[in-house]
């Protein structure tokens, strides 16, 4: 072979070896754009969760929020994870949680979902405390609410600061409706005549501090779990003198309690609801504002 024909033989050679290095490079890239499609899948840990996060990602592209919990399912107090919750925080990025405390289950999902971003709704936020137990029912203060929409906002920003700005124009839209009901509901709790309330359980400390009520008596300490003869017997007592006697009971729970004792002292039964249980669907943005207005009216009439 003379010589030219060695150096086309050589040329020859590099070129397959460079479009074949060429040919790796652009396999590896696409890859990796394949496992990057820029979606943000947020989980919720319940209703009230869920309720602010569509409010402050409405309408952002390629940004999911999925509600973990059954609509049914209410506070989770002693809730345990199913195997269908760890299929969806294993899909997630980003975990909402109320924290304080009402999510029990946080330190294993911590613990097993390494790459998960957690956001906790209550941070550095004052909690009240029952019997040395912290309460964790925040949202249910609408000046506690709008604090944990900005919590959300802020963490919610720093995880995924691509949307940041869009995050934060909903958010402010969204508080703005909430300092409206927050203003509505002083308006009219604050003029009625009594004050004090029995409640069904420990689910409304954050709104009678708001709103200057009374909690004489709470029904169920423990959610779901009959009072004992000794304990109605005793909200019974604390009920009969006063000069009206008003009993709020919670959708999510069994009544019956309640209408034993309000047979006992002639108190009458009304429905307050914590929202905590809800569809998660579009009706749901505004699930917050009609829910507290309802709960409003229902004290407004109760207390007079």
């Amino acid at each position: 072979m003379n010589i030219k024909s060695l150096l086309l033989c050589l040329t020859a050679a590099l070129c397959l070896i460079l479009t074949g290095c060429g040919s790796d490079t652009a396999n590896t890239t696409a890859d990796k754009s394949d496992n990057k499609d820029g979606s943000v899948r947020i989980v919720t840990t319940f209703y009230p969760m869920y309720i602010d996060a569509i409010n402050i990602t409405k309408g952002v592209d390629g940004v999911t929020v999925t509600n973990m919990t059954k609509p049914q399912t209410g506070c989770l107090h002693d809730y345990q994870l199913t195997t269908e919750d760890m299929k969806t925080l294993e899909n997630a990025d980003i975990l909402i949680a109320n924290g304080a405390g009402m999510e029990s289950f946080l330190d294993k999902v911590i613990k097993e979902q390494k790459k998960l971003t957690l956001i906790d709704a209550s941070k550095d936020m004052e909690l009240l405390e029952t019997d040395g137990e912290k309460n964790p029912h925040l949202w249910l203060s609408v000046t506690a609410d709008i604090q944990q929409v900005k919590n959300i906002t802020e963490q919610l920003k720093k995880a995924d600061p691509k949307h940041a700005d869009a995050y934060q124009a909903n958010a402010d839209a969204y508080i703005q409706k909430l300092d409206a009901l927050k203003k509505e509901m002083h308006d009219t709790l604050d003029k009625v005549p009594h004050k004090d309330i029995v409640t069904f359980h420990e689910a409304f400390p954050y709104f009678a501090q708001e709103f200057g009520l009374n909690i004489i008596a709470v029904v169920e300490r423990e959610p779901g779990s009959e009072p004992t003869p000794s304990e109605l017997q005793e909200v019974i007592q604390q009920i009969k003198p006063l000069s009206s006697k008003v009993l709020f009971t919670e959708p999510q729970y069994s009544p019956s309690a309640a209408q034993t004792i309000a047979r006992e002292t002639g108190a009458k039964i009304f429905t307050l609801d914590p929202v905590v249980t809800g569809e998660a669907n579009a009706d749901a943005m505004d699930a917050y504002l009609v829910t507290m207005r309802n709960n409003m009216n229902t004290l407004k009439e109760a207390l007079q």
